[in-house]
């Protein structure tokens, strides 16, 4: 179907009351989260595993230390997987209350059969893995299981204010988020956390920068928006579907101003973009990106508290960044998460 029938479909939902709600509905029924378990499965290996990845080449560990999500969404997977991994506490927060209690158990069941993978990844014993596992799954009431998993559901609430102390976060990290933040709001999210983090803390997100249209419209590229002006873009840009279209390099180079230092990025352009990129139309506002940062429709990056001026890995004058194969959304994804915490 046509990406413009979405876009006017979720541009009337953002209008109207209860429209967050219906925008549920229809997820569950057509969109990306119709196969609750399939859901859950490609978060966890598409995911979940590539931060975990990324932490073990930082040389950062979870266990028995607390984090700190941005954007919560529908299913609890990450703080699930944390906690399983042997991390302390999860602060998780969400403009939007979209969790519910009575999808807990489900996701903490479908699971089990992760439980060996998340022991491999974060170099716990199975056994102890399994421990937490069953220890959860004896808890009676579905709305007592985050608790019990140290997980903190703050929603309706602005991960850009937490009212957390001070340097007492060991992990801030999102999947599939800040790319539906506005540029004034990554800034702000990025100053909270670099005043939460821990001395030896670190921030880890996976940006997912395409266009999410491209998923329900096969006939767009995943840069499609990028031919718009900003004019012409806030005509189908929504609340419901916020997309900010920056590109991988505005999301470092906010880290980087809030005083973060840069230690790891994960950028992979597509061949096939880049292959076709001079004759696809490129708004002008666009045309003094490098053609990577154009084609590349994904970035996973990493950094740790620093002084707030100065260089870092991947400024000016210092060592560049490693660019190496990121991780791309998953192809069975309806525009991947779509009403996130932090979005204006």
């Amino acid at each position: 179907m046509d990406w413009r029938v979405k876009a006017t479909v979720q541009g009337v939902l953002a209008r109207v009351p209860g429209g967050e709600r219906l925008n549920d509905g229809l997820q569950q029924l057509v969109g990306g989260r119709r196969n609750p378990g399939a859901h859950i499965d490609i978060k966890f290996t598409e995911d979940w595993l590539v931060h975990m990845r990324a932490l073990r080449e930082t040389g950062h560990a979870i266990a028995g230390r607390d984090s700190m999500e941005i954007g919560t969404g529908w299913l609890p997977v990450f703080p699930l997987c944390f906690h399983l991994a042997g991390a302390r506490r999860c602060h998780t927060f969400d403009l939007n209350r979209h969790l519910r209690a009575k999808h807990v158990r489900p996701t903490l069941k479908r699971l089990e059969r992760h439980l060996p993978a998340i022991a491999e990844a974060s170099g716990e014993l199975e056994t102890a893995v399994r421990d937490r596992w069953l220890r959860l799954m004896a808890v009676q009431r579905d709305d007592e299981v985050l608790d019990r998993a140290g997980v903190v559901y703050h929603a309706p609430a602005d991960a850009s204010q937490t009212g957390l102390p001070d340097a007492s976060i060991g992990l801030v990290f999102s999947n599939s988020v800040l790319e539906h933040v506005s540029a004034s709001v990554l800034g702000a999210l990025m100053r909270e956390t670099r005043r939460i983090l821990e001395p030896d803390g670190v921030v880890l997100h996976s940006v997912n920068c395409g266009d999410h249209y491209a998923y329900f419209d096969r006939s767009i590229t995943p840069i499609h928006y990028l031919r718009y002006s900003e004019k012409q873009w806030r005509w189908w840009n929504n609340d419901v579907l916020y997309q900010n279209r920056l590109r991988p390099v505005d999301f470092l180079q906010s880290a980087r101003e809030a005083g973060l230092v840069l230690t790891l990025d994960w950028q992979n352009p597509r061949p096939a973009l880049m292959a076709m990129l001079d004759r696809l139309p490129i708004d002008a506002a666009f045309r003094h990106y490098a053609p990577e940062q154009l084609c590349c429709t994904s970035v996973t990056f990493a950094a740790t508290p620093g002084p707030t001026s100065g260089p870092d890995v991947g400024s000016s004058g210092a060592e560049p960044l490693q660019v190496v194969g990121g991780a791309e959304p998953p192809a069975g994804l309806a525009g991947g998460r779509e009403a996130v915490a932090g979005k204006t």
